[in-house]
């Protein structure tokens, strides 16, 4: 049995800043440029009915990069709340921001809760954007929540198991994503959503994230529909009960 179609696809978007290196500009106008992929493949997903898009927009150790670019990055991501919001409510799309945002201030966070609560009730999609995002972050954190039971005893240690975290972890209401792509070359997931990929078909291309079109995300799609998702099984098995 092959994939077909994935429900719920994870992307790193790499490659911005090379994409303008490579054509004179400053790092910025490849993030602007990024910000345009990502309206098409929001509305790309939506016309192929796939259900949830997660996108890795600022990592947490993305602070490290130089104090304008970061300040750059915070004010483009206010532009896009502002343009996108209305746009993505109108058209069924549901918005959630994931990560420790309140490190970005508090004119940020009130754009994001207002932003989520415009579109709480949407269907169609859900878009969710990681900002200030870690795997491992979202992995301890999620332990923490569960030792606070553990102190207030209504948990015992010995009844903790993996899917004891799940309600704490910051995708719990999400299904785990059947598709990553990472664009510009690099082949590795970067502490992007570690709990969650576990079993995720993982895609990788050398094409930067400005010039991952429509045609590219066909590519991926067409990758992910020629594998088969096995989920500890032997094929054999998947094919009988596909059969079945």
């Amino acid at each position: 049995m092959e994939g077909g179609l994935p429900s719920h696809v994870a992307v790193i978007m790499d490659g911005n800043g090379r994409w303008a290196k490579a054509r004179g500009q400053a790092r910025i106008q490849g993030h602007r440029k990024g910000v345009e992929m990502v309206r098409e493949l929001v509305a790309a997903c939506a016309e192929k009915g796939i259900r949830a898009v997660t996108l890795f927009a600022f990592s947490s150790e993305n602070w490290r990069r130089p104090r304008l670019e970061v300040r750059l990055l915070r004010q483009l991501f206010l532009f896009a709340l502002d343009r996108e919001i209305t746009k993505l409510h109108d058209n069924d799309i549901q918005f959630r921001a994931i990560g420790d945002i309140g490190a970005f201030g508090p004119e940020i966070v009130q754009r994001v809760r207002d932003a989520e609560a415009m579109t709480c009730h949407n269907k169609r999609l859900r878009l969710t954007i990681a900002a200030n995002y870690g795997g491992r972050w979202d992995i301890a954190q999620a332990c923490a929540r569960v030792a606070l039971e553990v102190r207030a005893g209504t948990l015992e240690p010995a009844a903790i198991t993996p899917d004891t975290l799940v309600p704490y972890l910051s995708m719990a209401d999400v299904p785990e994503p059947d598709l990553f792509i990472r664009t510009g070359g690099e082949q590795r997931i970067s502490n992007f959503l570690l709990w969650q990929l576990a079993y995720t078909e993982l895609y990788f291309t050398p094409v930067l994230w400005p010039d991952f079109d429509r045609k590219q995300f066909d590519l991926a799609l067409e990758s992910f529909a020629g594998r088969q998702r096995r989920f500890g099984r032997t094929g054999d098995q998947v094919e009988a009960a596909w059969r079945a």
